[in-house]
């Protein structure tokens, strides 16, 4: 006979609570970004990126540990004895909430993306994390990661191993426009002098950037930012935190680790990776059922504002992304401070 038992509304709670990360976390992580900016943007200008990156990354784990969840540090700060806090592998996470079972969450972070734009005051700093179910994260090594990055409209039109020209116009062909019309964005480093070269012979537009080719990945998947690209190496952890928010997006992302030395091969090998020339799209890096996304601007961005000080309180600019919802929303805040003559002007 079957068990008609009915369920208390406290045992229902338990049951459901972690089934939809998504709802359940989004606002709550969309809160550790905008306070890991907000102490970032303190620093704006100091010439200290170290000490910029240090109050990120202490704000970002202070604020995790209030939210009901088990989460698992996948991507972050590095091994444990390289860092003191959001090192890979570390539990962040309030354990229990109102007597309620919480979630298992992969959480994948960049406290702040951009050091060195925070530092001088330049466009593009961002805070920002991924999260995911259990497992819906590759933990991906901390090397380079070659990357192409384009819109919706471009999906499968390029390839890693094909010639730059012939990505180039196929991007151009599928947004019908022509290529001396594309933007595309390259990490201004040595060791794309050759990337760089191919660009300009057929004609494209390049935009070179100090740092921030995870921001520049996320306006690539996004139309009207005027950017129609992302091509180059960067960095594999940024990789993965890029491609949860491509799938948030519905844009086109491929990218395959650079394995280059011994010692990285071993360490793949030791995470399970076991194909070191594997090609991986979005789903790959990110394949979670349930993935949130989310981002606030330090300094102005193409899709973000900078943190603005006033003297009653912050106000942020930031963005969060879920992907079984099927949401992207474009927040702006106001942060006031505590005292009787407080007041919100609105610009």
């Amino acid at each position: 006979m079957a068990n008609h038992t009915k369920e208390t509304k406290q045992e229902v709670k338990t049951r459901n609570f972690g089934q939809n990360i998504e709802s359940d976390l989004a606002a709550k992580f969309l809160r550790v970004v905008e306070v890991a900016a907000i102490e970032s943007a303190r620093t704006m200008g100091q010439g200290a990126r170290k000490l910029s990156d240090q109050v990120a990354t202490e704000a970002m784990r202070q604020t995790m540990d209030n939210i009901p969840m088990r989460g698992t540090i996948v991507i972050g700060e590095g091994e444990r004895d390289e860092a003191p806090m959001l090192y890979i592998g570390e539990q962040v996470g309030a354990e229990f909430f109102d007597g309620s079972e919480v979630p298992e969450v992969d959480i994948a972070v960049d406290p702040l993306e951009g050091t060195n734009l925070c530092a001088t005051g330049a466009p593009g700093a961002i805070t920002v994390l991924a999260a995911s179910e259990r497992g819906g994260l590759l933990y991906a090594p901390d090397c380079y990661m070659e990357k192409i990055v384009v819109g919706p409209s471009c999906k499968n039109a390029v390839d890693l191993d094909a010639p730059v020209a012939d990505n180039l116009k196929n991007i151009a062909r599928r947004l019908k426009r022509d290529v001396d019309d594309l933007q595309v964005v390259v990490l201004d480093r040595p060791r794309h002098e050759k990337l760089i070269a191919e660009i300009r012979a057929v004609g494209a537009r390049i935009r070179l950037i100090g740092d921030g080719d995870l921001s520049a990945g996320i306006a690539a998947a996004v139309e009207g930012t005027g950017v129609h690209a992302v091509m180059g190496s960067g960095g594999a952890p940024e990789g993965v935190i890029t491609a949860a928010a491509v799938r948030c997006l519905n844009g086109y992302m491929l990218g395959r680790l650079i394995i280059d030395k011994p010692e990285l091969e071993e360490r793949i090998t030791r995470m399970g990776i076991k194909d070191k020339d594997k090609i991986y799209e979005a789903q790959d890096l990110a394949p979670g059922k349930q993935l949130i996304f989310a981002a606030t601007g330090v300094t102005d961005g193409s899709l973000m504002k900078g943190v603005r000080f006033f003297g009653e309180g912050t106000r942020t600019s930031s963005v969060i992304m879920t992907y079984k919802t099927s949401k992207v929303r474009f927040i702006e805040s106001i942060h006031l401070e505590k005292g009787p003559d407080v007041k919100v002007k609105f610009t």
